[in-house]
């Protein structure tokens, strides 16, 4: 009986061994499933917000920019400068002048016909005035955030607030309602501002309804509230699969879920991981290195060069996230990224100066099917820029194999896209490509120009560019006397700190409208 009766204790004891740690294992899934699901809710509410106060400091540095200046107001000096303001801030869609309430011209126009502004919906704590308002006088019905300091104000599209892209394997949305007039001044999906007012009344910042969980929180400076929301039907189902598999098969899954996150979490933290968060996040800048005319020091065009910044405001070097993009197979979305920043950079810019350039950087993979061409197609179609103004660069390595470059290649050359070769002399040292591959220019890698007067093989280049009928521009140049030899030698165009080092997007324009009026 008493061996029964151990038995017996034996088997509970092993029953409850396995049942509790499944069932604590399954409760602390669901805890952990919630808390991620509530994390990534604020999360996203927190970016949501970090973009809102970047596009409010955007507005509110152009405005006591604006304010700053000296001349006639609703002058040539005063538009261009109106103008300056909007092509150099990003979220800035328009600049006015104002006398009182009334618009009277604008980064957009010399003289304004659009009707006075109402008294100010909101005034911030640094007294700024701000609306939501349709007021134009092109008879769009769209509304728009004004910001205004005396006699400055700026529109701001609302759809910048909620620009932000989600990290979770899951949608999340946000909407910004007025405080004051309960309106939706701007919302990534259809949101019902009657549960706004719900959680008003009830003093609540969470509302679970018809399976959708809200959270609320509130912006004064703008007097704005935020609502983000995600439905909860993923951590239900998350929790239901846990429980099914968990209880059949118990503690071995317990063990292989923690390998599994283990796993995860290194893997999370490994390069490609790094580089991919990055290209997702846009994190990845572009700079912009001044191309002259070596004879009259005139800009004639600009390379693009990525720049990561890092979390202590250095930047990692190219020589090394590059690679590391090749060698992780991200190769191809890292020049996607640096393609669409150009365009976001410089598209309104270069089309006021058609004749200007921008080169792009490319990989020997950028070659291998037609998305890089249909990319810049949409993009050049979208800025409404010819191919001319975008030249492309390879380097001789992307030779080696023309059957994989050549029709890429051919296809970009017949859209008028013009072709550098980059770090010319320093790879695959072969005429052949030069011969079968339609090319416009060639580039001086900065080693030869480093020593002019001591290395033949730059002179060599020079004159085997000439027989070919090719432009060259010299990589590196940093000196006057490097300068003179070059043009001697009938070197055509250069870059270099002797001209400018690579900058961000508007110390470029800022330098580059410098150069090309004479100043």
């Amino acid at each position: 009986m008493i061996s029964k009766k151990m038995v017996s204790l034996v088997v509970g004891v092993l029953i409850l061994s396995v049942l509790i740690p499944i069932t604590l294992s399954v409760w602390l899934a669901h805890h952990q499933a919630e808390k991620e699901f509530t994390r990534d809710l604020d999360a996203y509410g927190g970016r949501v917000i970090m973009r809102t106060q970047q596009v409010v400091r955007q507005a509110k540095s152009a405005l006591n920019e604006m304010d700053h200046f000296q001349g006639q107001p609703c002058s040539e000096a005063h538009l261009q400068a109106m103008r300056q303001i909007s092509f150099t801030r990003r979220d800035v869609q328009e600049v006015l002048w104002l006398d009182g309430p009334k618009p009277v011209c604008s980064s957009m126009e010399s003289h304004s016909t659009a009707a006075s502004f109402p008294p100010t919906d909101h005034r911030t704590l640094d007294g700024f005035s701000v609306w939501l308002t349709n007021n134009n006088d092109l008879g769009i019905n769209h509304y728009m955030v004004a910001i205004a300091s005396e006699h400055h104000m700026v529109m701001i599209d609302p759809a910048s607030f909620v620009d932000v892209i989600p990290f979770a394997p899951w949608t999340i949305n946000s909407a910004l309602v007025g405080a004051k007039t309960g309106n939706i001044i701007a919302n990534s999906a259809p949101f019902a501002i009657a549960l706004w007012h719900e959680a008003n009344a009830k003093h609540v910042k969470s509302l679970l309804h018809d399976g959708t969980l809200y959270n609320f929180r509130d912006y004064p400076d703008l007097g704005v509230s935020q609502v983000v929301w995600a439905s909860s039907s993923p951590l239900t189902a998350k929790w239901h699969q846990q429980l099914i598999i968990w209880l059949p098969i118990g503690l071995v899954v317990s063990l292989l879920a923690a390998l599994l996150i283990l796993r995860s979490v290194r893997k999370l933290q490994s390069p490609y991981h790094r580089m991919l968060e990055a290209i997702n996040d846009r994190s990845i800048e572009v700079y912009y290195q001044p191309i002259v005319s070596l004879g009259s020091g005139k800009l004639v065009g600009a390379e693009a060069l990525a720049r990561w910044p890092q979390p202590d405001g250095s930047f990692l070097s190219p020589e090394i996230f590059v690679p590391l993009a090749e060698q992780t197979g991200l190769i191809t979305r890292l020049t996607g990224l640096i393609v669409e920043n150009v365009f976001d950079d410089l598209g309104s810019w270069l089309k006021q100066h058609p004749q200007l350039h921008v080169s792009i950087n490319l990989d020997p993979r950028d070659l291998s099917d037609s998305v890089l061409p249909a990319l810049l197609a949409r993009q050049l179609q979208k800025w409404d820029i010819p191919p001319a103004q975008i030249a492309l660069e390879l380097t001789e390595r992307s030779f080696i194999d023309p059957k994989n470059c050549a029709v890429t290649l051919k296809q970009l050359r017949q859209a008028g896209h013009a072709i550098y070769i980059d770090d010319f002399g320093t790879g695959y040292s072969s005429l052949s490509y030069l011969q079968n591959l339609d090319v416009d220019i060639i580039k001086i890698d900065k080693s030869f120009v480093d020593s002019l007067a001591f290395h033949n093989v730059t002179q060599h280049i020079v004159e085997m560019a000439k027989e070919l009928q090719l432009a060259m521009v010299a990589e590196g140049v940093e000196t006057e006397e490097q300068r003179q030899w070059l043009t001697e030698h009938g070197v055509q165009f250069g870059q270099g700190w002797l001209y400018s080092k690579a900058l961000p997007k508007a110390a470029f324009i800022k330098w580059a409208e410098q150069n090309l009026q004479g100043r």
